[in-house]
């Protein structure tokens, strides 16, 4: 009876935390940009993103979410990261695109809203203050 449950205990822990990991490596990451910058404009209006390049694993996309708060992900995809397939936003502006294997992300909340992908993107800390954007880890 204790090794069906402990069975099932593990199966339960290893799938359940399947979609929630990352599995795009842990690098460090620290970034300060000024709201007023020209260069990020585009984070004045929900929906708005700006690509960071040179942070992170393959980039960084930082995104205004429709309720005015930012979130920050590598642009890593997930699915097979290995290979630093950097995803790009699509024309809708809310989810994005892994070119690789055509992996779809939401930008809500960087999980996998199209096969092949199961893992969510590697995502990074944003605080704000009424003049800067801070990205981290």
């Amino acid at each position: 009876m204790k090794q069906t449950l402990v069975l099932i205990l593990t199966a339960m822990l290893f799938f359940g935390c399947a979609k929630t990991g990352s599995v795009v490596p842990s690098v460090p990451v620290k970034i300060s940009i000024i709201k007023t910058d020209p260069r990020y404009t585009a984070l004045n209006a929900a929906g708005g993103f700006v690509y960071i390049s040179g942070a992170g694993v393959a980039g960084i996309i930082i995104y205004r979410k429709v309720d005015g708060t930012y979130a920050a992900y590598d642009r890593c995809s997930s699915y097979m990261p290995e290979k630093l397939c950097a995803i790009t936003v699509d024309d809708t502006g809310f989810t994005a695109t892994d070119p690789c294997s055509g992996s779809k992300f939401s930008l809500d909340d960087g999980g996998p809203v199209k096969a092949p992908a199961t893992k969510y993107l590697r995502s990074y800390g944003v605080n704000t203050t009424p003049f800067e954007i801070n990205v981290y880890n």
